[in-house]
């Protein structure tokens, strides 16, 4: 087993190259970098066990490098490595969050000591963080993501597997099927939790102001600015970026998006500066971008960058098991937001949930059990068409519909109801046993 695998940055070539030599031989796994913007660009927290950096270096200071690491993973130890008259300077980034640093010169031994500490306080954390997961976060996933479908249950699968790993995701499903719920999932349970989840709707942005949107721009540079602006894209820095329909990004802006995701840097408008970014980019389609990608409409080298995972969620229609809870879930949050109770639902009622083919997906259901628990009948108000099924189909759903109202009027009575309804007791008996509703006699 490997002692370690360490990121040592320093802008001098010759440290780097012992450094590497001295702590390979020790059996750490090295990987060095010159260049600390390369080094925040590349550096995996995931797979890092510890990252040693020079505290003075050109363009991007140790302490920027302390900062923008933690803000991606706050358990990933840095040591910082100081010249004399930079000790306070480092004892100030150690209550930044620093693991420990080491004043220069430094004896290798003493820093393979550091070293030694410092991964096996990674490593201990990883475990803690693992029995957490197990113990914890399995519930709150499932409650977030609710079903006992087994496509359900393979998508909290990849959340579990992914959540921490700092790739690219695809997320394609039809409008109303959780996208985003999914991709809010993959960022509140991965170690980007405590930095901001930014979700862009790319069909909703005008084309003329959607670069200023994600990169920002520098003061006065567009007319009627008098201050720089940060874009969504510099304001997610060690978060996750969730691209909503993702095939209405304007093709200018596909390019330039691709640029960010190979360089994980940007550069505001009006600016010649590159700003390193750390992202974590998640996009969410309802169309087959292969097919956009064969039309011209969306480019290739973007698509198969994004869709390194790709994940599909399947329609309401495709896990009806999942609809009696969801409905219930939905039902009990809303009666919480509006003050009043969950009126029972019926047998009856329940099969005819099931039974619709639900083209708005989860977003539909969760207005129908809305509409349920304002007391309002399913589909009132809307176009009859939208129900579906032929004449005869659609009566007997309107007459089961209507009785199940009654008899919830009526305290399950069926000859109160029958009085409501203005219909002899035994033909409404008769319909109640046809329809599988229940009345008391």
């Amino acid at each position: 087993m490997s002692r370690g695998t360490i990121a040592f940055i320093d802008d001098e070539p010759r440290l780097c190259e012992a450094a590497a030599d001295w702590l390979g031989a020790s059996g750490f796994r090295v990987t060095t970098f010159t260049d600390p913007a390369r080094a925040l660009a590349e550096i995996d927290p995931g797979r890092c066990d510890c990252v040693v950096t020079d505290l003075r270096m050109p363009g991007v200071t140790g302490q920027q490098v302390l900062a923008q690491l933690r803000a991606g993973d706050a358990d990933l130890p840095v040591i910082l490595l100081s010249g004399h008259g930079d000790v306070p300077v480092a004892v100030e980034a150690m209550r930044e969050g620093a693991y420990d640093f080491i004043e220069k010169p430094y004896g290798a031994e003493h820093l393979v000591a550091v070293l030694d500490r410092a991964v096996e306080l990674r490593r201990m954390r990883r475990e803690l963080r693992s029995t957490r997961w197990s113990d914890i976060a399995s519930a709150r996933l499932e409650a977030r993501l609710a079903g006992t479908a087994p496509a359900i249950a393979a998508l909290r699968d990849a959340v579990r597997q992914l959540a921490d790993i700092n790739v690219d995701l695809l997320l394609r499903g039809e409008t109303g099927t959780g996208k985003e719920e999914l991709a809010r999932a993959f960022h509140d349970f991965g170690r980007r939790a405590r930095r901001p989840f930014v979700a862009i709707n790319c069909a909703g942005i005008p084309e003329p102001v959607f670069e200023a949107e994600l990169f920002g721009h520098e003061r006065g540079f567009l007319a009627g600015t008098a201050a720089a602006r940060i874009g969504k894209l510099e304001h997610a820095n060690g978060g996750t970026v969730f691209f909503n329909e993702v095939e209405s990004l304007p093709l200018a802006l596909q390019s330039k998006l691709l640029r960010v995701m190979q360089d994980r840097s940007l550069e505001r408008i009006g600016s010649n500066a590159a700003r390193p970014v750390d992202l974590r980019i998640i996009a969410g389609t309802r169309l087959d971008l292969r097919a956009e990608v064969g039309a011209g409409r969306f480019r290739a080298d973007l698509f198969y960058r994004l869709a390194t995972v790709e994940l599909a969620l399947p329609p309401l229609r495709a896990r009806r098991e999942d609809i009696p809870l969801l409905f219930t879930r939905f039902a009990e949050d809303a009666a919480e937001r509006f003050g009043r109770a969950v009126p029972d639902l019926l047998e009856s009622e329940l099969r005819l949930l099931q039974g619709q083919d639900w083209p708005g997906n989860v977003g539909e259901l969760k207005a129908a059990a809305e509409r349920h628990v304002l007391g309002l009948r399913r589909g009132a108000g809307a176009d009859p068409e939208a129900a579906g099924g032929t004449l005869p189909e659609r009566m007997a759903r309107f007459e089961a519909e209507t009785i199940a109202e009654a008899l919830r009027q009526a305290g399950g009575s069926s000859a109160a109801a029958a009085d409501l309804l203005g219909v002899p007791r035994r033909t409404l008996n008769e319909k109640i046993a046809r329809h599988g509703l229940r009345g008391d006699e």
